[in-house]
This record gives structure tokens, C-alpha cells and sequence, in this order.
């Protein structure tokens, strides 16, 4: 089986640079081990209007990477518009931010088209194509327009909303319709497929038996199947971070104070203001705090084309100057704000060093951050993960302390009780937590999704394209000709 990964953002991981998203954090691991394909955007834009374009193909671990310039006539329509503007608000509820024209939703179908004839070039007897997250709902449908038969499964890395929430994009039956392409989609949770079985029959008129679809495309299959990491390497990699220069910087200049982390991207999903304001109310409420404490927050930039994102950064550095000017002194700022990546080992680090690690998600798909954290910890002292109760993350670690972000005082509460918490507690509720990491690792979910696609748990070497055929080890720029002159 020749396994073909597609997501819009891909990873080709260099020495020492972050990675940011976690879709691309989670991907890269599993690919490389897996000897499959991935293909995604090369983040360049082709001004090409011949029907051609190019894919960039390189080694990755014992798979291969393939990254393909998107259409700059349609990439802008497709990203900021449609898929950012529209579907990001839309899975994560909040449709008062939903800003999209009926030219974003063409260049969104557009930019599926062009996907699909690029993949084309992987289209083998033995092929399984795996897609990923909400860029590509409709990706499916025009592989099958362009005759694929073999197996199509997706994956849906965000939440599913409830049907009264998914009614408020534009074109919602449409793309739902399309999605019902796929062989099999995979959620995160339990409830996020629930809420899709209910679109489904409430919206489409279509029964759902047993977890499957019956639609007049055929039948799909609806699952859950909640995204892992890797826990053993990122214990090592936390382990070994002790002799970084950063972490041992950070620890120094704590000078014996605790330490809260946030780690993010710059949205409005994530719960920062929330964040920062119970950080602010904790330390109003218990100023023995002061001094005692320190919050590292790192948020990296994120979707900065877009107005609401411009603005959030705007209103996260006006409120940390706020704070810190309310309750700093000439030697201590409550909040350290970061707005710049860290490398995954650097991460480890700072996890490792922190006491309480805040994940105040107000709507998140899974959120590796809060299973990052878990595993990064020391369990002879292990830290205390402050969990929302929103994230997917919070149905497996439930030994976590978990909250309701949109109740400050409650939060600022928490995390006065997360930095108070005697270790035997803490180290109850980490192994708890850990036993459920290990019990459903990255390779596992990963594993069995291949498997419920039709595939086998252990998936062989593919190599990487160069013009017709598939060779070793090599990496080239190719020209891919339109799917009609590929037969």
C-alpha cells in the first residue's frame, strides 16, 4: 500500500527551528516513520494559468515530502477567506466572526480542484490517500470526479460544531455534501461526531446506521479516533533539555519563584485574554502571589492578513502592558509575553521548569500542548496541568484540573490552587494522566486510522517522485503536467 498524507501546511523540519501548528507538529513524526507520502502547500505562489504547476519533493525520514505551489489567483480567497474567515470561526463556534463572499467559497472549491489534480500524480493501484483537517472538505469529491476508486479517508483536526452553529456558514450543505465523498471521517471526540450524525440527518435527510452514512454517493463510515503524541521521545527530549542554555536561563531567572506557561498561537480559540485576565485576578485576590510567581506566555503570531487576528494581537500586548504595569516591580513583571516560536526541544524545557502548565482553550479540537506538558514532566515533581474543560484533550486527562475559561474568578482560583497543590496530589495526577498517554500514543492513532481506511498497521517504504516513477532518495523540482495528459 503506497499511503499519500495531504494537508495544507506540511513540515520540513530543520536543526533547531519550531514548528508551529499542531497539526504539522503531529504529522511529522508519524509520516517520517510511516514511509508515506505527504503532500501539502510549498507556502509559494504560482502565477501559472496553463493548467500546470510544480511540486517539490524531498525525503523525509523513511517517507517523503511533496510540497506544491497553489494558485495565486485563488490562494488568498481560499486561505484568509473561506477556509480562515469562514470554516476556522465556524468549527470553533463563533459565526459573529464568519466574513466570507461567494468569490472566497469559488477559490476555496478552486484550490480543491487544483489539489486534487496534483495528487493525481500518486494516483497508483495501491494507493490510500488520508486527508487532513478543514482546507480540503471537498477534496475527495473531485478525486472521484477525476476517477480515483481507491480508499479516501479524512480527518477533521478542529471540533464539529453543532448543527444550529454549521447552519450559519454559507454554503454548508454543499461542502457537507461533498465530504460524504470520503470513505471514512475521523473526529476527535465522540461528541464532535455526534454533532456531524446530527447535521447529517437533520439537515441532509440522510440516516446514519451504526456510524455510517448511507447518501447517494455510497456509504461512509464516522469515527473518532483522538490525536496522540509521541510520549516516550517527548520525555527525552524534556529530560535532555536541562543542559539547553535557554532553559537553564529561564530557571535562573526565576530565582526560586514558580512558573505558569501558556504556549499558542495568536487566536481567538485559545482563550488568551481569559488567560491573562485570571493571571491579573489571581494576583489581585492573593498578592502573597507576588513575587512568588511568574507566567510565561508564548504566543506566536498567527493569520496576521487577517483583521480579527491583527487585533487580537494588539489587544494581547496592550493588556500584558497593563498588567505588568499594575503589579510589576523594578525587579519582577508577573507575565513574560513572547510573540515568537521555540523549537520542540526548547519547548520540553520550558514545560519541564514550569509548576502549573494553562490551557484555556474556549473551543479546541484536541490541544497537544496540554499532553505535551503531561509528558514533558518530571514524575519524581511533576507540575499540575491546568486543563479547559472545552478541549478535546480534557476527555482523556481528566486528572487534570479542569476549568471553565469564561469564568475568571473561577480560573484565577484554579491556578492559585494548581500552585499550592502538595506533591503527593501532584504526582497522583500525573501518573494518572501519563498512563492515559501511553495507552493511546501518536503511532497508535495513526495506526489505526490507516487500518479502519483499509489499510494495514504496518505501512511500507514509498520513495520519492522524481518525473514519472518513484525512486530513492532523491529530491527534485518536477513539472506535473494537468490529470488529462497524465494517462
Amino acid at each position: 500500500m503506497s499511503l499519500i498524507v495531504v494537508s495544507n501546511r506540511v513540515c520540513v523540519p530543520k536543526a533547531d527551528e519550531p514548528i508551529t501548528g499542531g497539526l504539522a507538529a503531529a504529522l511529522l513524526p508519524a509520516v517520517a516513520n510511516s514511509g508515506a507520502i505527504w503532500v501539502g502547500s510549498s507556502e509559494k505562489l504560482s502565477e501559472r494559468t496553463d493548467g500546470q504547476f510544480l511540486m517539490d519533493v524531498q525525503s523525509l525520514g523513511t517517507g517523503a515530502v511533496a510540497q506544491v505551489d497553489l494558485p495565486a489567483a485563488h490562494y488568498r480567497g481560499f486561505y484568509e477567506g473561506f477556509a480562515n474567515s469562514g470554516l476556522w470561526p465556524m468549527v470553533h463556534s463563533r459565526t459573529d466572526l464568519i466574513r466570507v463572499t461567494a468569490a472566497d467559497y469559488a477559490s476555496y472549491r478552486e484550490v480543491n480542484a487544483f489539489m486534487g489534480r496534483a495528487l493525481m500524480r500518486f494516483n497508483k493501484p495501491d494507493a490510500t490517500f488520508w486527508i487532513h483537517d478543514y482546507h480540503f472538505l471537498s477534496l475527495a469529491l473531485e478525486l472521484r470526479r477525476l476517477g480515483v476508486t481507491q480508499p479516501i479517508g479524512f480527518f477533521l483536526h478542529t471540533p464539529f460544531p453543532s448543527r444550529a452553529v454549521a447552519v450559519g456558514l454559507p454554503h454548508h450543505q454543499e461542502l457537507v455534501r461533498a465530504m460524504l465523498s470520503y470513505d471514512l471521517i475521523g473526529f476527535q471526540t465522540d461528541g464532535d461526531l455526534a454533532n456531524f450524525a446530527d447535521y447529517v440527518r437533520r439537515e441532509l435527510g440522510l440516516s446514519v446506521v451504526d456510524g455510517t452514512v448511507r447518501s447517494p454517493h455510497g456509504q461512509v463510515r464516522l469515527a473518532s479516533f483522538p490525536i496522540g503524541i509521541d510520549v516516550s521521545a517527548f520525555a527525552d527530549r524534556a529530560t535532555k533539555s536541562v543542559q539547553r542554555a535557554e532553559v537553564a536561563r529561564l530557571r535562573a531567572s526565576l530565582q526560586g519563584a514558580k512558573l505558569v506557561i501558556g504556549v499558542d498561537r495568536v487566536d481567538y480559540s485559545k482563550g488568551l485574554v481569559n488567560r491573562l485576565t485570571a493571571f491579573d485576578r489571581m494576583l489581585e485576590a492573593e498578592p502573597h502571589l507576588k513575587r512568588a510567581v511568574s507566567m510565561l506566555q508564548i504566543a506566536v503570531p498567527s493569520r496576521c492578513q487577517i483583521d480579527t487576528y491583527r487585533r487580537l494581537q494588539r489587544d494581547l500586548s496592550s493588556l500584558v502592558g497593563e498588567i505588568n504595569g499594575r503589579h510589576g516591580e523594578v525587579d519582577w513583571i508577573p507575565i513574560r509575553y513572547l510573540a515568537k516560536g521555540f523549537s520542540q526541544a526548547a519547548l520540553a524545557g520550558f514545560y519541564r521548569v514550569a509548576r502549573v502548565g494553562l490551557v484555556t482553550s474556549l473551543h479546541d479540537g484536541m490541544n497537544l500542548v496540554a499532553k505535551e506538558y503531561v509528558a514533558a514532566q518530571d514524575g519524581a515533581n511533576p507540575g499540575v496541568l491546568v486543563l479547559s474543560e472545552f478541549a478535546g484533550a480534557a476527555r482523556q486527562l481528566d486528572a487534570a484540573l479542569l476549568v471553565n475559561p469564561h469564568d475568571i474568578d473561577g480560573l484565577a482560583r484554579t491556578v492559585a490552587q494548581a500552585l499550592a497543590m502538595p506533591i503527593g496530589e501532584r504526582r497522583e495526577r500525573w501518573t494518572a494522566m501519563m498512563a492515559k498517554l501511553e495507552g493511546y500514543q501518536l503511532d497508535t492513532w495513526f495506526s489505526n486510522f490507516v487500518e479502519a481506511l483499509g489499510g494495514r498497521r504496518t505501512i511500507p517504504r514509498v520513495a520519492v517522485v522524481a518525473d514519472r516513477t518513484l525512486v530513492p532518495f532523491r529530491s527534485r523540482r518536477t513539472e506535473i503536467l494537468p490529470a488529462a495528459q497524465l494517462h
